[in-house]
């Protein structure tokens, strides 16, 4: 399985390469009066569950919600997962144009979060792709001290990174590819590991101006064979009205925390464990 994980990876870093030369001759063939610059790879700060390589911008303020429900399969008992909610509230701010900064609170796992995104380069006619860090601290205050009596303070804490690097190939298309690294200081079973290499992969079409389809998935390249976890992998709409991008969405996770979503997808679509779910984001 690993070694599956590890050819579909390869080719599409492969994928991303062979079309980065193909079709930037289409991207450097559109007027001149408009840059690459001006193409924005993705209407949000986030994809789908995971980060894009756009930011907010300095002084910008960015109110973001997140919403999951319980999965579909579950049926009419809880309305195909509307009875069953997981919300994440977080808010972003642009410290400069290449430094934004965020705090986020989910209620699934009562997760607290700081988080950082800096802007490395930008995609023009003299550079092919757009490239970012991401790095969040991560705080899970749901574990019980009852059941763990030998839980220390640090074991609740949880760190992730990324590398963002994007591309757009024409005001229609957009890739992604987000190597990344999560680090868990506790595991709750003996499905998880501490440190958890996976590589993510996006794209994302511009229907209308208004109007985008994304995809998402990411691989961890060091999950157990045995676990029952997932890579998780998801399908989203985005709607832009005005100030607000509106985003509705298919995954299978409920998770919304930078680790768990990586980590520990607890669904799986051939068994119909789907979670649907809106973002919605605000700026200010």
């Amino acid at each position: 399985m690993k070694k599956n994980k590890i050819l579909l990876c390869l080719l599409l870093i492969y994928s991303f390469s062979f079309s980065q030369g193909n079709l930037l001759k289409e991207l450097e063939s559109e007027s001149e009066s408009k840059t690459s610059n001006e193409i924005s790879a993705f209407k949000a700060i986030k994809i789908i569950n995971t980060q894009s390589t756009k930011q907010a911008s300095e002084k910008e303020l960015y109110l973001y919600v997140s919403h999951r429900f319980g999965s579909v399969n579950r049926g009419i008992k809880t309305l195909f997962g509307l009875d069953i909610a997981n919300t994440k509230i977080e808010l972003l701010y642009g410290l400069s144009n290449n430094l934004q900064i965020g705090f986020s609170r989910e209620s699934l796992k009562k997760t607290y979060a700081l988080n950082a995104k800096y802007n490395i380069t930008t995609q023009s006619s003299n550079l092919p792709f757009t490239s970012s860090l991401y790095a969040s601290y991560n705080y899970n205050s749901s574990l019980d001290d009852d059941i763990y009596p030998n839980l220390s303070n640090s074991d609740r804490n949880l760190f992730f990174g990324q590398l963002l690097l994007s591309k757009s190939f024409s005001d229609k298309i957009s890739l992604q590819l987000s190597p990344s690294f999560a680090r868990k200081w506790f595991t709750e079973t003996i499905f998880e590991q501490e440190n958890n290499f996976i590589l993510g992969f996006a794209s994302s079409y511009r229907i209308t101006n208004r109007l985008a389809f994304n995809i998402e998935y990411s691989a961890n390249l060091d999950r157990p064979e045995i676990s029952p976890f997932n890579d998780v992998l998801s399908f989203g709409i985005d709607i832009e009205t005005g100030g607000h991008v509106f985003q509705l969405l298919f995954s299978n996770t409920q998770t919304i925390d930078d680790v768990s979503v990586m980590t520990d997808a607890e669904g799986s679509w051939k068994e119909g464990e789907i979670y649907f779910g809106f973002n919605i984001l605000r700026v200010f």
